[in-house]
């Protein structure tokens, strides 16, 4: 039974909406500000380019490798417990950051905050939902926090290219410790401690856990290790057929357990399955088209690195301001339409890309304005679906879920466009600058993106059809 609520407005729960509003700015934040360190750190740590992947990798693998297991704790020892813990991890390892010396103790140090982001991350969907009764204001908590972390992640290169021209780049890391007392103190006075009759009671499924971390920790490793490698290692296709012989015996074993880290069958549930597929096809789109965007810029039309930057500013626009269009759609078209019709513009979007980027900026900045609404919106309401469409006690392994599924794929739609790029040019990717080659590579990458989330987007839209 859900336990009752009586929030009516985002007002009475300011506290919490701070609080979780917090945790999305850091988990947004943090890498956006980090990377305009690199040069920075790779010269006062001497530190490889390799070494320098593994300082913003190792947070990532180690954040979406636990994230299930840790949504499945939560969902048995209490999900604000969790994220408190969560959080004094996060303070604890951000100051850390001060006494770092050499990169494998910054490597380390990013690993516990991945951890950190693990525990935290996924509850704050699953929190957020649990506050109202209500889904409108349930889309609109939810879009309060999210525009927040998109303030961060739009904002976070410049203030950190600021912040190092007047302090040490230890402190774009130490910028994290106000922020999680900030979440902590939000969380604790705005959340009611968690129900134990809405906890889940069964034993947690050991095996089932380090399966399913092995599988995206795999899945996550794979695309790091095909642009350090390259296609013609073995190393990366190793990594590849692993995760995929891992995650076959993730399922069996989800399927014969008595009591199994992640019901098959809720995943199977039609908002659950359908919400998954689009927030992918959201995922794939925005961190594919943006790897591509990225390079055209620069080698296709021969901008700088400044210029190009600029030129990604319909996305950044959009994403920001495109929170006004996530209550007004929702109300006219229902939650379910409206992540059909935000889903169907990210894949319009990667078509005008595919059809029309090679003839000018302007079709690349259309490209780049639809993808982003599109996920501005299916990146909320995908998500309350999926809430919506599991039990109480099993929120926030969904909301874990939701999270892992734009984890993965936006590995996979870095990896896929990389890989295209590779094949047709083998050696420095410099030398296609200007190149008509190029043009036909980043054509046929937009083609290979737009073919999968359409397939992500038709099979969610085919699932949500379904009745409950």
């Amino acid at each position: 039974m859900r336990s009752p609520v009586q929030s009516r407005s985002l007002i009475e729960v300011w506290p919490a909406l701070a609080g979780l509003s917090a945790v999305f700015l850091f988990e947004m934040l943090d890498n956006s500000i980090l990377n305009v360190a690199l040069p920075t750190i790779g010269h006062e740590l001497s530190a490889s380019t390799t070494t320098l992947q593994w300082v913003t990798g190792a947070y990532s693998v180690v954040f979406g490798g636990l994230m299930l297991a840790f949504g499945a704790l939560a969902d048995r020892v209490g999900r604000r417990k969790i994220m408190l813990t969560g959080l004094v991890l996060l303070a604890v390892a951000s100051l850390a950051t001060a006494f770092v010396t050499v990169a494998w103790q910054l490597i380390a140090v990013r690993a516990v905050m991945g951890v950190a982001a693990a525990m935290t991350t996924p509850g704050s969907l699953a929190l957020a939902f649990r506050l109202f009764d209500d889904d409108v204001l349930r889309v609109r908590a939810t879009t309060l926090i999210s525009t927040v972390g998109l303030v961060g992640l739009a904002l976070g290169p410049t203030a950190g290219g600021l912040a190092l021209s007047v302090a040490p780049w230890q402190a774009l890391l130490l910028v994290n410790v106000p922020v999680a007392v900030l979440a902590f103190v939000g969380i604790r006075v705005g959340v009611p401690a968690d129900d134990p009759a809405d906890l889940h009671r069964d034993p947690i499924d050991v095996a089932g856990a380090v399966l399913g971390t092995a599988t995206i920790v795999l899945a996550l490793l794979a695309p790091t290790l095909f642009v350090e490698e390259g296609t013609a290692s073995a190393l990366p296709w190793t990594a590849a057929a692993a995760a995929v012989v891992v995650g076959t015996g993730f399922v069996l074993r989800q399927k014969t357990a008595r009591h199994p880290l992640l019901e098959l069958k809720l995943v199977a549930r039609p908002l659950v399955s359908s919400g998954l597929a689009l927030k992918a096809a959201a995922g794939l789109a925005t961190a594919g088209l943006g790897y591509l965007v990225t390079l055209h810029l620069q080698l296709g039309l021969g901008w700088a690195p400044a210029e190009a930057a600029l030129g990604m500013l319909p996305q950044v626009v959009v994403l920001i301001a495109g929170g006004a269009l996530v209550t007004p759609l929702m109300r006219r078209l229902g939650l379910t339409k409206a992540a059909w019709f935000s889903a169907a513009a990210v894949v319009c979007g990667l078509a005008v890309y595919t059809a029309f980027g090679g003839l000018g900026y302007v079709w690349i900045a259309v490209a780049l304005a639809l993808v982003a609404a599109g996920m501005r919106v299916v990146g909320v309401v995908a998500g309350t679906n999926v809430m919506r469409g599991l039990p109480e006690n099993r929120t926030t392994i969904g909301a874990a879920l939701v999270d892992t599924a734009g984890e993965v794929t936006t590995g996979i739609g870095i990896t896929l466009s990389g890989t295209i790029l590779a094949l047709v040019f083998p050696g420095a990717l410099t030398e296609a600058r200007r190149s008509a080659d190029f043009l036909t590579a980043t054509t046929y990458a937009g083609l290979a993106l737009t073919l999968l989330s359409a397939a992500l987007v038709g099979f969610g839209i085919l699932r949500g059809r379904r009745p409950e």
